[in-house]
């Protein structure tokens, strides 16, 4: 097993990274900002390293430092949580150059899956269903394009190759607007992703977000262990989580799931992934691949009983899977109900000192946060604080259970979106499953 890793992150993510590696008894290497000396796991860390001021860009997201911190108090591996770095190519090259192990897929897996082209031409080859589109970049034959959108049918959708997170995308209904979308998407992906390649797909009004959650090994096993509707969104971000999907048959699950565990071996995959598709009328269609852990990992850790960051440690350390795909058994349901420090009517950021933190218990009951009384929630990063998970025998328990659980919740000092997440819990069409991602913003009049 590995000795000692770098957490190259912050917040819940690091946390849980760094209780998983006490678990296998691993050493912990926190490397933090400025501003997150306090935090939860920098205090639990064996050791600690200071990348940097306060803004992402002059620390989590300094590659120089973070290899420094592991050079300087001599860790074998670098674990990159989610966000920040995580799904950085040019980052995991770096870091398995100076000698370290990165706790994720190959470089060249990471950078294949990152251009949604590339992917998706990757994906079809391991028979993994794709929406309709141009199977190619868009190239400069006018009449070539408009006859493709034609053939597609539209509303069409104009994508930035590299892309992501609702970002260097625009829809496009007639055929009068196509070319100048095009136009604009091209120079806006050129500005914020470095390059202008953009595809075209068939544009699905209604659908679901449902993703399967994979591990592979570097001995050539992959496995998946089922599927979660993150259906719930607003601005392209996941509010609420489950799993599994609602309607989901478990032939469906099993034919579908086999074929994203084939796509790993084919490509050489290694550590957890996500295969994220759009379900529309009993249909999947694959979108893009998340070559990290997920927000979301715990419904899914719920569920099947499988530790996916201690899987991570293990896959890193040369280990073979511990599983086979027939000890892999769904047993509940599991809702995630992300806790976020902000408005719960304008969405605004809400920073400031928690004075008073109470943690919902109870059977089924998992709390997955960083905070504690007296912390103070910084500015400068992403808004979540924490994530509330429930698990029953079945959907409507487990919908109970988190009701339970966000009435008992109190962080006092801050504004959060706790009376959001009551709202959803207590919507009919959330509680009768199968809402598509359209359907909390026109709730919420977005």
């Amino acid at each position: 097993m590995i000795e000692k890793i770098v957490i190259a992150n912050r917040g819940e993510i690091a946390l849980r990274i760094l209780r998983a590696c006490r678990e296998l008894g691993i050493k912990t290497v926190a490397v933090h900002s400025e501003a997150d000396r306090e935090l939860k796991h920098v205090r639990l860390a064996d050791e600690t390293v200071c990348i940097g001021p306060a803004p992402s860009a002059g620390s989590y997201l300094q590659v120089h430092s973070i290899i420094s911190a592991a050079e300087v108090t001599d860790a074998v591996a670098i674990h990159p949580g989610y966000g920040f770095l995580s799904e950085n190519a040019d980052f995991a090259e770096r870091v398995e150059e100076s000698g370290f192990i990165f706790i994720g897929p190959k470089p060249e897996t990471i950078r294949m899956m990152g251009d949604k082209i590339t992917a998706i031409e990757a994906m079809k080859a391991a028979g993994v269903p794709c929406v309709p589109g141009s199977d190619g970049p868009l190239d400069n034959d006018e009449r070539k394009t408009l006859k493709m959108a034609t053939d597609i049918g539209y509303p069409v959708i104009i994508k930035a190759a590299g892309g992501g997170g609702g970002r260097g995308m625009r829809v496009v209904h007639t055929e009068a607007t196509l070319l100048n979308a095009i136009s604009l998407t091209k120079a806006e992906a050129g500005a914020a992703f470095g390059n202008d390649t953009v595809y075209m797909e068939k544009y699905l009004e209604n659908p679901r977000h449902v993703e399967f959650q994979v591990l592979a090994d570097t001995h050539g096993n992959a496995i998946h262990l089922g599927e979660r509707d993150c259906s719930m969104q607003r601005r392209h971000q996941k509010v609420v989580e489950e799993a599994p999907a609602p309607g989901i048959s478990e032939e469906l699950r099993n034919r579908l799931g086999e074929r994203c565990a084939e796509a790993c071996r084919r490509i050489g995959y290694r550590g957890a992934g996500t295969f994220e598709f759009l379900y529309e009328n009993g249909e999947f269609y694959f979108i893009e691949m998340n070559t990290r852990i997920q927000v979301e990992h715990p419904v899914t850790e719920m569920i099947t009983g499988v530790d996916i960051v201690k899987e991570q440690l293990r896959i890193a350390a040369g280990e073979a899977l511990a599983y086979r795909q027939s000890d892999i058994q769904i047993r509940g349901h599991a809702v995630e109900c992300r806790i976020n420090a902000e408005d719960p009517d304008s969405f605004m950021p809400s920073p400031g000192d928690i004075t008073h933190l109470h943690i919902p218990g109870g059977p089924g009951i998992r709390v997955d946060t960083h905070i504690y009384d007296g912390y103070r929630v910084p500015p400068h990063y992403d808004s979540m604080i924490g994530k509330l998970i429930a698990h029953g025998e079945n959907r409507a328990s487990a919908i109970a259970r988190m009701k339970t659980a966000l009435s008992e919740m109190v962080v006092d000092g801050i504004k959060t979106n706790i009376p959001l997440q009551q709202r959803i819990m207590q919507d009919e069409a959330f509680a009768k499953g199968g809402a598509n991602i359209h359907y909390l913003e026109k709730k919420l009049g977005i």
